[in-house]
C-alpha cells in the first residue's frame, strides 16, 4: 500500500530535476543512512570518553545467613545460626591515568571527524552516481525521440508508396521493402524504449524508490551547451586535495594513528585514583540478644577514603609492543593517505582526458550529424521523386541515425565529464 501511494505521488509530482534526485537520494539511500548511523555511534563513543573523567558511584546491599559452626561476636567459634545485613555506598575518581583519558577523548573526537568525512564521501559518491544515471536517462530519452521520429517518417513513406502502387506507379517490391524498413525502425524504437526503461529503473533503485512507475526526469536546456577551455588536471587536483572528504578522512585517521601512539605510551606512566565510601551492617546470632536494627545501623556506620597508586614495573613487554604496533599503524596510515591522494589524482586525470575526448567528439559529431541530416533529407527527396532506390534511402537514413546517436552521446558525455571536473573542485553537480 505504501509503495502504491508513493507511486501515485511520483506520477502527480511530475518530472524530477537533477537536484530533486540528488536530494532524495541523500535522504533515503541506504549507504548514506548507514554512514549517518556511524557518525551517531562515534558521537556516543566520544561522550563515553569524556565521561571517563567523572567519578563512578555505586551502592550495594547484601543479606547473608549462616548455619552451623561459625565465628561469634566475641571472636570464638560455636554452633549458632547468624544473619548479617550490610549496606554500602562507594565512589572512585581517576586522578591521573598516564594521560590516557585525554588521549581517549582526543581519539574519540578524531573518530567522529573521520566518520563525518566518510559520511560526506558517501554523499559525494551518491551525487556522482545520480548524475551519471540522470545523464544516461537524458541520452536514452533523446535516442527514443529520434527513433520515434524515424518511425513516423518511414510510416509516411509507406503510405505514399501504397498510394503510388494503387495508381500503378510503384511496384509491390518497393512497398515490401518499405514495410521492412518500417519494421526495422519500430524495432529500433522498441530497443530505445527498453534502454530508457532500464535507465529509469537503475536511477529509481539508486534513489531507493519502490518502483520506477510514474518516475521521470526533467530534461535541462542544453541546446546551447558551450565548449570552453578545460582547467589543467594539476590545478584541479591542487584544489580537490583540500576539499574532498576522501582525503580529509585519511588525514584525520593519520592524526588518529599518531594519537594512538601517545595512548600506548600511557602504559609506561603510573596511575593514581581516589576512592571513598560509606557502609553499615546489622548482625544477629542465635542464643544471643541483638540490638535493634536501626541502632545497629547507626552504631556500625563507617566511612573510608583512600588513594590508590599503581606503578608499572614490568609488563612482559606488552606496553612496548603496543607502542611499536601503534607506530607501525601510523606508518601504514601514511601510505594509505598517499594512496588516497594518488587515487584522487588518477580519477581527476581520467575525468579530464574523458572530458577532452568528449569535447573533441562533441564538436566533430555535431558537424557530422548536421551533414548526415542534410544528406538524408536530399536522399529522401530523391527517393520520393523516384531518383533514388530504397537501398540508397536506407543507407542514408542509417548513416544519419548513427551520426545523430554519436552526437547525442558525445554531448551528454561532455556535459557529465565537464561537470564532474567542477565537482572535484568542490562545486555542486548541476545541469
Amino acid at each position: 500500500m505504501k509503495a502504491l501511494i508513493l507511486t501515485l505521488m511520483l506520477a502527480a509530482s511530475g518530472p524530477w530535476s537533477l537536484q530533486d534526485c540528488i536530494q532524495y537520494a541523500l535522504d533515503n539511500n541506504i549507504q548514506v543512512r548507514q554512514s549517518e548511523l556511524a557518525v551517531q555511534q562515534r558521537e556516543i563513543e566520544l561522550n563515553t570518553a569524556r565521561n571517563a573523567r567523572l567519578p563512578g558511584v555505586s551502592a550495594s546491599g547484601s543479606q547473608n545467613f549462616s548455619f552451623g559452626r561459625g565465628l561469634t561476636a566475641d571472636n570464638t567459634y560455636a554452633n549458632t545460626n547468624t544473619t548479617n545485613t550490610s549496606f554500602s555506598l562507594g565512589a572512585d575518581l581517576p586522578i591521573f591515568q598516564g594521560f590516557q583519558i585525554n588521549n581517549q577523548i582526543a581519539l574519540g573526537q578524531l573518530n567522529l571527524e573521520a566518520a563525518t568525512a566518510d559520511l560526506e564521501k558517501a554523499r559525494d559518491d551518491i551525487r556522482v552516481a545520480v548524475a551519471k544515471g540522470y545523464v544516461q536517462i537524458l541520452y536514452n530519452q533523446e535516442i527514443l525521440a529520434v527513433a520515434q521520429n524515424q518511425v513516423e517518417v518511414d510510416a509516411a513513406q509507406l503510405d505514399r508508396l501504397e498510394q503510388l502502387m494503387a495508381n500503378g506507379k510503384a511496384s509491390t517490391a518497393e512497398v515490401a521493402a518499405q514495410r521492412a524498413t518500417l519494421a526495422q525502425s519500430r524495432l529500433s524504437e522498441t530497443q530505445a524504449q527498453g534502454n530508457l526503461s532500464l535507465s529509469l529503473l537503475d536511477l529509481s533503485q539508486l534513489l531507493e524508490l519502490p518502483s520506477p512507475d510514474g518516475f521521470s526526469v526533467l530534461a535541462p536546456d542544453i541546446q546551447a551547451l558551450g565548449i570552453g577551455a578545460l582547467m589543467n588536471p594539476e590545478d584541479i587536483y591542487a584544489e580537490a586535495v583540500g576539499v574532498k572528504p576522501t582525503i580529509l578522512a585519511e588525514e584525520i585517521r593519520l592524526g588518529n594513528a599518531e594519537r594512538n601512539i601517545a595512548l600506548a605510551k600511557g602504559g609506561y606512566y603510573p596511575s593514581l585514583s581516589l576512592s571513598g565510601g560509606l557502609g553499615t551492617n546489622y548482625y544477629t546470632s542465635s542464643g544471643r540478644e541483638a540490638a535493634a536494627f536501626g541502632e545497629q545501623l547507626k552504631n556500625n556506620f563507617s566511612q573510608y577514603i583512600g588513594l590508590s597508586l599503581r606503578i608499572p614495573i614490568f609488563s612482559r613487554f606488552s606496553t612496548r609492543n603496543q607502542v611499536r604496533s601503534a607506530q607501525l599503524n601510523y606508518h601504514n596510515q601514511l601510505l594509505s593517505l598517499e594512496n588516497a591522494k594518488k587515487t584522487l589524482y588518477k580519477e581527476i586525470q581520467t575525468a579530464y582526458y574523458n572530458a577532452v575526448n568528449s569535447q573533441s567528439k562533441y564538436a566533430s559529431s555535431e558537424e557530422a550529424a548536421l551533414s548526415a541530416q542534410q544528406a538524408f533529407d536530399l536522399t529522401r527527396e530523391k527517393y520520393e521523386n523516384g531518383k533514388a532506390n530504397i537501398t540508397e534511402y536506407n543507407e542514408s537514413k542509417n548513416r544519419y541515425l548513427r551520426a545523430e546517436s554519436d552526437f547525442l552521446q558525445a554531448r551528454y558525455e561532455y556535459l557529465y565529464q565537464s561537470r564532474l571536473l567542477d565537482f572535484y573542485r568542490g562545486a555542486e553537480i548541476t545541469f
